[in-house]
């Protein structure tokens, strides 16, 4: 049967219009407000990023989300990676990684609100439903305004918030990769006298290099686009802004659609590298094979 040159095209078309209507067209077409002022009727130029960059506010939802990268994206790929080697020798294992699992199964806007609930302050005297605080009062400490410390501890708060959300995520993929290598491999190991500690070091992280950099770049990719957890629990307030939280605060509530889209630019600029460095590792990964 003659097949035509433009048959595999019939395939792909459907994709490519899908992709191009859905990404590439509003990618493009936020780039292009972003020059204008706030309803996108006056040329700015360069001035909505000017703003970015020196607005003490963007500034500081800035440094927060360098504190989410140098926090969250290493204590999430650590302690996957450790819960992974761990849980391998547990008896219940699978039950033990389901329970860590769940928070992902919670919406995040759900885990900020149980959160606020754990965080909860006030004023010393008052009855204390926060678990935080209640715990430290039957101590007989002073409660804690946790998410109104600056500037901090309210951060860290967050982050933990979303520790807990992903660690179940981190742990499940490095897991899968962690049952991949071969048994006997470590066996060796053993027989030859090495202890846990360097069958760790030495044969285990080497071999699960690349599957740790796929999560951690994906953890990464993930913190700089972090906005639920923040909007619900404290809505940038009290230094705790963050890029995409400030994103839509110009966007739905000052109505300022060109500072909004510099904003959203910027994020995507942001984020790119980190997607090209994944696509490479699969494509070497790919090779390899």
């Amino acid at each position: 049967m003659r097949t035509h040159w433009f048959t595999p095209w019939l395939y792909v078309i459907p994709a490519l219009a899908t992709l191009v209507f859905f990404l590439i067209y509003p990618s493009f077409n936020t780039l292009v407000i972003s020059f204008f002022g706030p309803q996108s009727e006056k040329l700015v130029g360069f001035a909505n990023y000017i703003y970015c960059f020196t607005n003490e506010i963007m500034l500081s939802a800035f440094r927060n989300n360098l504190l989410w990268v140098a926090l969250f994206v290493p204590l999430t790929v650590f302690l996957g990676l450790i819960l992974a080697v761990i849980l391998d020798r547990v008896r219940y294992e699978s039950l033990v990684k389901s329970i860590i699992f769940m928070p992902m199964a919670i919406s995040f806007v759900g885990a900020g609100v149980i959160w606020k609930f754990v965080y909860s302050y006030r004023p010393t005297g008052s009855a204390q439903i926060g678990i935080l605080n209640a715990f430290l009062t039957f101590l007989g400490r002073q409660p804690i305004p946790w998410l109104i410390e600056r500037p901090w501890i309210n951060n860290i708060c967050l982050i933990i918030v979303g520790i807990w959300i992903w660690t179940g995520f981190c742990l499940v993929v490095l897991s899968a990769s962690y049952k991949g290598i071969p048994r006997e491999l470590l066996e060796a190991a053993r027989v030859d006298g090495a202890n846990e500690y360097r069958i760790f070091w030495k044969i285990t992280l080497p071999l699960m290099k690349p599957t740790v950099a796929v999560v951690a770049t994906t953890m990464f990719i993930n913190v700089l686009k972090v906005f639920d957890i923040v909007y619900v629990m404290t809505n940038g307030a009290f230094s705790t802004e963050v890029i995409a939280n400030r994103m839509y605060k110009e966007m739905f509530i000052f109505r300022n659609y060109g500072r909004a889209s510099a904003i959203a630019s910027l994020l995507l600029l942001f984020i790119i590298p980190m997607i090209i460095i994944n696509v490479q590792r699969f494509r070497e990964q790919e090779a390899f094979r």
